[in-house]
């Protein structure tokens, strides 16, 4: 990768006060640094394109691992939790990353302005993948990160070049992934409505025919097309959202195992002991509390 990225990203990183992931002045751009190697860690990712300059990441969506490197990107499309590594890093030489988030709306705008419609499949198109990134949009990336250093230019251009990050990714190897989710209308589109109904009532008792019934399928094809777009069945996903607000509510201090239990959904607190130690790798009040602990030096 070039190393013109490596040196844009690590100089922003020691040259700004700050905790990892740096939010910078740029809308939905962030800049990832880690110094070692981590733990798997789980998390919400939101639609984005997850850009690694140095070093390596391991991500595990349901029961797919997805592992990439300098040169490449993680392209998430739909909202959705995952387990999440820095798999290579060292102080010489850290992982270095840029993310940056994808506005579904710009997608399908710049998909409508497309001479040459993309073609698309039949099939449900995978939420996740990953890709090259060279040539214009590895430029797109470095011309968002040189923006940095000339704030009042921000406003006027970042908006530009988002746009055309949008165009290189709906006409590069994977536009039929990319343009099937940023479609307005059609099967996928009826899926992901399942999708983020799912996601705002994660806390509720839904049935795979009620959402089933939002993507216009038999509870069959909609079981099976959730989990081609999202690598996790309907029940494996609302799991995960529970659990993930429950170490929110936990480590924040607004409610203690029980409360957080019933809040998130589960009417068994044991139960959600066993899922949450199951996920995490520690009961609910032994996380929560070493997440509170500070760091060390």
């Amino acid at each position: 990768m070039s190393q013109t990225l490596i040196d844009l990203v690590r100089r922003y990183t020691e040259s700004h006060p700050g905790e990892n992931p740096w939010m910078t002045a740029i809308e939905n751009v962030g800049i990832l640094r880690s110094d070692l190697p981590k733990r798997p860690a789980p998390l919400l990712f939101q639609p984005s394109l997850c850009v690694v300059a140095q070093g390596s990441k391991q991500s595990v969506f349901g029961n797919r691992r997805y592992e990439y490197g300098p040169g490449q990107a993680l392209v998430v499309s739909v909202e959705m939790p995952a387990f999440s590594r820095v798999a290579a890093a060292s102080p010489d030489e850290p992982f270095l990353g840029v993310i940056i988030g994808l506005d579904r709306k710009l997608m399908s705008e710049v998909l409508d302005s497309l001479v040459t419609p993309v073609k698309v499949s039949a099939q449900v198109p995978r939420g996740v993948f990953v890709t090259d990134y060279d040539g214009p949009l590895a430029d797109c990336v470095m011309r968002l990160l040189r923006l940095l250093d000339t704030p009042e230019a921000i406003p006027h251009v970042a908006p530009l070049v988002m746009r055309e990050i949008a165009y290189w990714l709906l006409s590069g190897p994977h536009a039929a992934d990319v343009a099937k989710v940023a479609l307005a209308d059609g099967r996928t589109h009826r899926v992901l409505s399942a999708v983020h109904a799912l996601r705002a009532k994660f806390a509720e008792a839904v049935s795979i025919d009620e959402l089933a019934a939002i993507a216009q399928l038999s509870p069959s094809a909609f079981h099976r097309q959730f989990k081609a777009l999202t690598s996790m069945t309907p029940v494996q996903f609302q799991k995960q959202l529970r659990l993930l607000e429950a170490r929110h509510l936990l480590v924040s201090g607004t409610a203690n195992a029980e409360t957080a239990a019933f809040r998130v959904g589960y009417e068994s607190a044991s139960q959600f002991s066993r899922e949450y130690t199951r996920m995490f790798g520690a009961p609910p009040r032994r996380d929560a509390e070493a997440l509170r602990q500070p760091l060390p030096e």
